[in-house]
């Protein structure tokens, strides 16, 4: 009952945020082009449930080809994404990019990947393959539900230390998923975003 309603809700709902955010998405897609040189939006190969190999879709925030680029950064840089695999103001992100992310608007385009089926709006955040390697012999069970948009991680990273915190929050959702938490965090992440936008 509760994979087939949350389905439901994530079929729904996507589609409805889909058509409602369209102006949004096309201005942001205006912004990237007058900005700066690349596609629209970025693509990048992730772990699904049960590992399956997904292709998830943000707006770029970087500049053109920035994954290439992980070598022109400072050691110190370069060691906090081995660490962490993300990177405390990178400076391949663009003007834009910052303001996108800081708002949650680059992952808009992740409403497809919902309605697709690689997404929940909730769950844990889908993870590159190398990452997987970090959970050990908890990595089937993170593995046993469907990535999400968002997740408990995700509203509670700000209390995160490093990389090992991170893995307790997401195995905690993955644990303790119910309709209470995944409520929780869904209204938890309207109000992170609404007060991102109007700061």
């Amino acid at each position: 009952m509760y994979e087939l309603v949350k389905r439901t809700f994530d079929i729904v709902f996507s589609f409805i945020s889909i058509v409602i955010t369209l102006p949004i998405s096309i201005i942001i897609s205006i912004l990237i082009k007058a900005t700066s040189k690349g596609s629209v939006i970025f693509k990048q190969k992730r772990l699904g449930r049960y590992g399956k190999e997904i292709v998830i879709y943000k707006f770029r925030t970087m500049v053109d080809d920035a994954e290439n680029k992980i070598n022109d950064l400072s050691l110190e840089k370069r060691e906090e994404y081995e660490n962490n695999y993300r990177i405390k103001n990178d400076p391949r992100v663009t003007k834009v990019g910052k303001f996108l992310r800081s708002s949650k608007l680059d992952e808009l385009p992740q409403l497809w990947n919902i309605l697709k089926g690689d997404l929940s709006f909730i769950g844990p955040r889908p993870i590159v393959e190398e990452e997987i390697k970090k959970y050990g012999e908890n990595k089937e069970k993170l593995l046993s539900v469907k990535p999400g948009l968002t997740g408990y991680w995700q509203m509670n990273q700000n209390n995160c230390k490093d990389y090992q915190e991170r893995m307790k929050l997401e195995l905690y959702y993955v644990e303790n998923k119910n309709f209470l938490l995944d409520c929780f965090v869904f209204l938890k992440t309207i109000s992170y975003c609404t007060k991102s936008l109007f700061k």
